[in-house]
C-alpha cells in the first residue's frame, strides 16, 4: 500500500477579491515556510489535492471556489449571547472579550470551535461562527519547497501535535521555544 501522507513545505499568498481586485489575506515569512502532511486534515481537502503533486521547486497558481473551501456565509451563524456569559467573578471579561477577538466556545454537545466578536452590547454580546473566509473565492499563489513522503517520526509528531502535546519538550511546544509550523519538530 502506498504512503499517501506526503510531508510539504511552501511558501504561498492567499488572495480573495476585493473591492479593488484582488486583496492579500495571508502570506508565510521570509525563512518560514507553511509545513504540512497530508491525509491529517491540516489543510482543505481540495487544497491537498492541488497541492499534492506539484513537485519540489514549482510554482502554483490555482482557486478554490467558496463550495471548495468554507462555503458560503450564513447569517444564521451570527449569534447574540448573554453578555452574562463572558464574566468572571461577576465582572465582564474585557481582557479577552473585545470586538474583533477570536474566542474559543463549546456548545451543549460539548463541541469546541471560534468565534468572532462582531460587537459587545449592554446585555449581548454578538460572535460570529462563521469561517472568516465563508464565502470567498480563495486565490493562491506560492512555490513547494519539498514534497516527499513524511517520515514515521514526521508523522508522529504531527499527531503528538494534534493531540495538544509534542514529545521530547514538555508536552507543550510553546515550552520549547520552537515555532514548530505545524510540524512540531521541537528537538
Amino acid at each position: 500500500m502506498e504512503n499517501k501522507n506526503k510531508f510539504i513545505s511552501m511558501s504561498y499568498r492567499l488572495y480573495v477579491d476585493g473591492e479593488e481586485g484582488k486583496e492579500l489575506m495571508e502570506e508565510t515569512q521570509e525563512g518560514k515556510p507553511f509545513q504540512m502532511i497530508t491525509g491529517f486534515g491540516v489543510a482543505l481537502d481540495a487544497f491537498e489535492k492541488k497541492i499534492a503533486d506539484i513537485e519540489k521547486g514549482q510554482d502554483f497558481s490555482f482557486s478554490l471556489e467558496k463550495e471548495e473551501a468554507y462555503g458560503d456565509y450564513v447569517e444564521e451563524r451570527v449569534l447574540d449571547l448573554d453578555r452574562e456569559m463572558f464574566c468572571i467573578d461577576g465582572r465582564f471579561d474585557n481582557e479577552h472579550i473585545y470586538v474583533d477577538a477570536i474566542i474559543p466556545l463549546q456548545n451543549e454537545d460539548g463541541n469546541h470551535f471560534y468565534g468572532r466578536v462582531v460587537e459587545i452590547g449592554k446585555d449581548k454580546v454578538k460572535v460570529d461562527l462563521n469561517h472568516p473566509l465563508a464565502g470567498e473565492t480563495l486565490y493562491f499563489e506560492g512555490k513547494i519547497l519539498e514534497n516527499r513522503e513524511a517520515t514515521n517520526q514526521e508523522i508522529q509528531q504531527l499527531i503528538n501535535h494534534m493531540s495538544g502535546g509534542c514529545s521530547g519538550c514538555g508536552g507543550h511546544c510553546h515550552d520549547c521555544g520552537s515555532d514548530c509550523g505545524g510540524s512540531c519538530d521541537c528537538h
